[in-house]
């Protein structure tokens, strides 16, 4: 498993992985303690109900989503921030497409 990336990432020479229906994700920089990632959404995709033992932050770049973290739901958009605890419930439901930026610590082995 490569356990970090190049240290410089350029948008366009990094290929998106399908991440569910409608969702795609761009890996833009890792090493074993951390993680970012993009992940694009078209309208009314779907983040399914899930938790991890990473700590996640992730901030709403583009677009409308509706977020469910430990049963509490709130809309968020452009220039919002969500924080999720490790091992904590979340979801979410795109609203409006767009683009979110997500941080993982440590980083998201099952991404690789």
């Amino acid at each position: 498993m490569k356990t970090g990336s190049d240290l410089f990432l350029f948008k366009d020479e990094i290929s998106w992985c399908p991440a569910g229906d409608g969702i795609r994700r761009q890996i833009m920089g890792f090493d074993t303690q951390i993680m970012l990632v993009k992940v694009e959404f078209q309208k009314g995709a779907i983040g399914s109900e899930h938790s991890h033992y990473h700590c996640q932050s992730t901030y709403v770049a583009s677009g409308v989503f509706e977020f469910t973290v430990d049963g509490i739901m709130k809309k968020v958009k452009e220039g919002d921030g969500i924080y999720i605890p490790p091992n904590v419930k979340h979801s979410t439901r795109c609203i409006e497409s767009g683009m979110l930026i997500d941080a993982f610590s440590p980083m998201r082995e099952d991404f690789i």
